[in-house]
């Protein structure tokens, strides 16, 4: 029997990736809101595709509010998700990484 991969869901664009696949964004139990590169630190997460249309989505309509069920300062997170943007168009791997995740549910359905 196959492993299974833990499946999420982007707050902006609302379509399933596999975990790994996208960026996790914690509100901790001491109130501070930070992105999480391992995706197992303590506390709420909500989960962002690399696309950089989506990260920006995100932070305006304030889906990260939503998702983690608080009050998010924008200002902290904001710079750490256009790093993250910028490093993924530099390196051309935003859009694959999106297909993959793509790929892995439509396997699961099978």
């Amino acid at each position: 029997m196959a492993k299974k991969i833990p499946m999420r869901m982007c707050v902006s664009c609302r379509e399933r990736f596999a975990k790994k696949d996208l960026i996790r964004v914690v509100a901790t139990p001491d109130g501070q809101t930070v992105i999480d590169p391992t995706g197992r630190m303590a506390g709420r997460g909500a989960y962002v595709c690399h696309d950089p249309e989506c990260m920006k989505k995100a932070l305006d309509r304030k889906q990260f509010d939503k998702g983690l069920k608080t009050k998010v300062d924008l200002e902290t997170i904001r710079p750490e998700l256009e790093k993250l943007s910028e490093t993924q168009e530099n390196s051309g791997a935003g859009a694959e990484t999106g297909d993959v995740g793509k790929n892995k549910k439509s396997e699961d359905a099978k």
